[in-house]
């Protein structure tokens, strides 16, 4: 693994495995882990305990798989942990618009109710994108590490099973057919959509950035489409921001990204009169960070009905 992200976690490794003599602490830990929280997390912590045990036994890889052990420990406790930042990776370039357009289809999926409609294909296909970017990374770098798991795939297979379960859709090109492996312990949803009040739409923003990018005029459409089914009276935008920076400048950000959600809802026929807008800036954070991290994950504008 020779990333530049993960230099300092290879150092930590290196100091973990001296110190204790060939122990790998949050390996040992995902797997006596007890997972709670959501159908979801409890599904996709069993899926990074997996991929973990893969990776260090398998391909001897401890950076990453100390990398996924701390994302599964993450979930274990409830949490909703991201997809990899295709940016976090040291990736060809032709390998980054396949991984980008499958992080966007995993988070507009997530935003349309995937965790909670069709939870255990959800993770799995959370996982496999997760081993997907692992493996491309690790055929860039020729680590000799990229495995025998066919992960974009499997991905692919599992994101169609979550795409034709969701209601009001956006379209998706048809993924190649391919099988998937059923997950540890599968659980699934009711299928039913979720209850207006409880439904949440995403929009990611880049760092210092009010700019509503491709992945989120996706999302827009999609909050468009529920808007004019389903009857919807009263729009709530919220923009939000990481700790990078000033309180003052990221209340004036969060408050940039939540109107310029709004303009793009009006632009595609939404009424000004429905959309309310306010800011949190950095607090109420998605991901907890220290002070002055970025933070994709908070960069976000959520859209709620009222």
């Amino acid at each position: 693994m020779f990333s530049f992200r993960r230099f300092g976690l290879m150092a930590a490794v290196l100091t973990l495995s001296a110190c204790t003599g060939g122990g790998y602490s949050e390996n040992d830990a995902l797997n006596k882990a007890q997972a709670t929280g959501s159908p979801f997390t409890q599904q996709l912590t069993a899926e990074y305990k997996a991929f973990s045990n893969y990776l260090l036994q398998n391909l001897k890889d401890y950076a990453d798989s100390v990398h996924f052990s701390r994302k599964g420990l993450s979930s274990a406790a409830g949490e909703n942990v991201m997809p990899e930042p295709v940016n976090d990776w040291n990736l060809a370039a032709a390998q980054i618009p396949p991984l980008s357009n499958a992080r966007a289809r995993l988070i507009s999926a997530f935003d349309r109710g995937a965790r909670e409609i069709i939870p255990g294909q959800s993770a799995v296909a959370q996982a496999r994108y997760d081993c997907w970017i692992e493996q491309d990374e690790g055929s860039v770098n020729d680590t000799n590490k990229k495995g025998n798991l066919d992960c974009q795939a499997q991905f692919e297979a599992a994101m169609a099973a979550v795409e034709a379960a969701l209601p009001a859709a956006v379209p998706q090109p048809a993924p190649a057919p391919a099988a998937v492996p059923a997950p540890v312990g599968m659980m699934e949803g009711t299928g039913e959509p979720m209850a207006l009040k409880e439904a949440m739409y995403l929009v990611f923003f880049d760092w210092d950035s009010s700019v509503v990018g491709t992945g989120g005029a996706s999302v827009l459409d999609a909050v468009v489409k529920e808007i004019n089914t389903r009857g919807v009276k009263n729009i709530s935008i919220v923009g939000h921001t990481d700790r990078s920076g000033p309180n003052d400048y990221n209340d004036k950000l969060a408050m940039r990204r939540g109107n310029a959600i709004k303009k793009e809802l009006i632009a595609r026929g939404v009424s000004a009169d429905m959309i309310s807008v306010s800011g949190r800036g950095e607090n109420e954070l998605l991901v907890q960070t220290d002070d002055d991290v970025r933070e994709p994950a908070n960069r976000r504008g959520v859209i709620t009905f009222q």
